[in-house]
C-alpha cells in the first residue's frame, strides 16, 4: 500500500513539474518574440569628431541601449565622418555606425570593400550645411572663398565630400582656387578664431555646439549658400540628389544669423549596419534609437527630428531585416 501511495505522489510531482515547465516555457515565449534570445556581446560604434554631434548622440545612445538591452557592452570610437565611419563598417572593425545618405551613395558608386554588405536600421535627423566666416569678413557667398584659406573637413569626412561639390558648383577647384585647410569642427573654429583660416564648412545638426561656442566668444557669421548652387549640384546627378535645399533658422545661432533665415543645404543621416548583424540586435538598436527620440532630443536636439513615419526610408542602402521586423511590429 505504500509503494502504490508513493508511486502516485511521485507521479503527482512529475505531473506539476512538467505544468510549472509549460508556464516557464510560455512566459520565455512571451517575453522574447520569435523565442530568440535577449541579444548579447560585445559592439563597436563609430561616431565622430569629440566635438561634434555623431559623438553626442552616441554617448546618448549608449546609455539607452545600456536599459534596452544591457547584455550587450557598447564601445564608441571617435572618427573623422562618414566614410571612415563606412570602411570601419566593411573591415569589421565597427558594427554601427551613422553616416550621411550622400557618402553612402557614393561609397556604393565607387564599389568601395563591402559596400553591398552595408544595411539601413532607421532615417534619423538631417544635417545642415554651415559656411562659417568672421563678421568682419567679404565672403557674401561660396564664390567669394576663391583664393581663401578655407576648412573642408577631413579627408574621411562628409563634409570634405559636401565642400567639394558646393565649391565645384561655385566654379572652384577645390584643390587649386582655394588654400584647402584638412581640419574637423574639433579645430576649424580655433584656427579661425585665430585667423588661421579665412572661413570653414561645416555640415551637422542645428545647433552644433563648437559653432555655437565660437559665436559667443567670437563675432562670426553663417553665409547663405546661393538657392542656385543646389541646382548645379543636383545636375551633377549621382550622390547629389541627396542633398536639399533648407534654411538655418533664424534663432538656431542668435549671434550669427543677423536676425535673419540663411539659405543652405541638408542632407539626412542614416543608422547604418551590415548583413552580419545578428537581425535581434538590428531590431534591438532600432527599437532604441526610435523610443529613446525624445529623452535624447533634449540634448541633442536633431534628435527631435528622428520620426517613426519616415525612419525606414533608408535609401541608397536596403533595410536590415531586424529593422524591418521593428518596423513591422509597430505599424498600426
Amino acid at each position: 500500500m505504500l509503494q502504490v501511495l508513493s508511486r502516485i505522489s511521485r507521479r503527482r510531482a512529475l505531473q506539476g513539474s512538467a505544468a510549472g515547465l509549460v508556464v516557464l516555457g510560455l512566459l520565455l515565449w512571451w517575453l522574447v518574440p520569435a523565442g530568440e534570445p535577449s541579444p548579447s556581446g560585445k559592439v563597436t560604434f563609430s561616431t565622430g569628431v569629440p566635438t561634434g554631434v555623431y559623438q553626442r548622440y552616441g554617448e546618448l545612445l549608449e546609455d539607452a541601449l545600456g536599459r534596452t538591452v544591457p547584455e550587450v557592452a557598447i564601445t564608441l570610437q571617435n572618427s573623422e565622418g562618414s566614410r571612415q565611419n563606412l570602411e570601419r563598417l566593411a573591415s569589421g572593425e565597427a558594427d554601427f555606425t551613422i553616416a550621411t545618405a550622400d557618402a553612402v551613395a557614393t561609397y556604393i558608386r565607387d564599389s568601395r570593400p563591402g559596400a553591398y554588405d552595408l544595411r539601413g536600421c532607421a532615417r534619423l535627423y538631417d544635417d545642415y550645411v554651415q559656411l562659417i566666416v568672421p563678421k568682419s569678413s567679404k565672403v557674401r557667398s561660396t564664390r567669394d572663398l576663391r583664393g581663401l584659406r578655407v576648412g573642408v573637413g577631413q579627408d574621411g569626412s562628409g563634409v570634405r565630400l559636401l565642400a567639394n561639390r558646393l565649391l565645384q558648383a561655385a566654379k572652384i577647384d577645390p584643390d587649386t582656387g582655394i588654400t584647402p585647410v584638412s581640419a574637423g569642427i574639433d579645430t576649424m573654429p580655433a584656427l579661425l578664431e585665430q585667423d588661421k583660416l579665412d572661413a570653414f564648412f561645416w555640415s551637422g545638426g542645428l545647433p552644433t555646439s563648437a559653432v555655437q561656442k565660437l559665436s559667443e566668444r567670437f563675432p562670426i557669421r553663417l553665409v547663405p549658400l546661393e538657392g542656385d548652387l543646389i541646382n548645379r549640384v543636383h545636375e551633377g546627378g549621382g550622390s547629389g540628389r541627396y542633398y536639399r535645399s533648407a534654411v538655418v533658422p533664424a534663432d538656431a545661432y542668435a549671434l550669427a544669423t543677423e536676425g535673419r533665415p540663411v539659405e543652405t543645404v541638408a542632407v539626412a543621416n542614416l543608422l547604418v549596419t551590415t548583413d552580419r548583424t545578428d537581425p535581434a540586435l538590428a531590431e534591438a538598436f532600432t527599437r532604441t534609437v526610435i523610443q529613446s527620440r525624445d529623452r535624447i532630443g533634449r540634448q541633442v536636439h536633431p534628435a527631435q527630428l528622428v520620426d517613426l513615419r519616415t525612419a525606414l526610408y533608408t535609401d541608397p542602402l536596403p533595410l536590415h531585416e531586424g529593422a524591418r521586423r521593428y518596423y513591422r511590429s509597430v505599424k498600426p
